[in-house]
């Protein structure tokens, strides 16, 4: 029984993840009704189609609310999965050592959730801060030489 909840489970994230990936083709078209436009009415709608669709399927309803917390858990916790990876790799590459790794993982957990990643702190090749494409700082994990005093 708890196999074929599992499955009804995965099925259903298996179903939104090819929604959203398909329909946002289809949300970017439009009908020329601006409210409708705006991307939180988009993803509003394209959750509510997508409890609509699995209930007609399985005959199982979802609450798109859920859903839609379940998905903002997922990224979360994906996200944090990445950011102690790449620390795990900069500490095994020496560029930082287990207390820096730390300090900076701390203050990542503490930063206000309203923090603006926008202009000011992303790069015109739109890559992060610090790394990536078209970061400040190419070559991935290295830090910027330390100023001397």
């Amino acid at each position: 029984m708890w196999s074929t909840k599992k499955f009804i489970i995965a099925m259903a994230i298996a179903a939104v993840l090819a929604i959203v990936s398909v329909g946002g083709v289809v949300l970017a078209q439009g009908n020329g009704d601006e409210d409708a436009n705006q991307p939180e009415a988009q993803h509003a709608a394209l959750l509510e189609r997508v409890c609509e669709i699995y209930e007609e399927n399985t005959g199982t309803a979802i609450n798109a609310e859920e859903l839609q917390n379940a998905l903002a858990e997922a990224q979360s916790e994906m996200h944090a999965a990445a950011m102690e990876a790449r620390l795990a790799k900069m500490v095994e590459n020496g560029v930082l050592d287990e207390t820096q790794a730390q300090e900076l993982q701390d203050w990542w957990e503490s930063r206000p959730e309203d923090l603006p990643l926008g202009p000011g702190f992303m790069t015109p090749g739109g890559g992060g801060p610090f790394g990536g494409p078209g970061g400040r700082f190419q070559g991935g994990d290295r830090l910027p030489p330390m100023p001397v005093e």
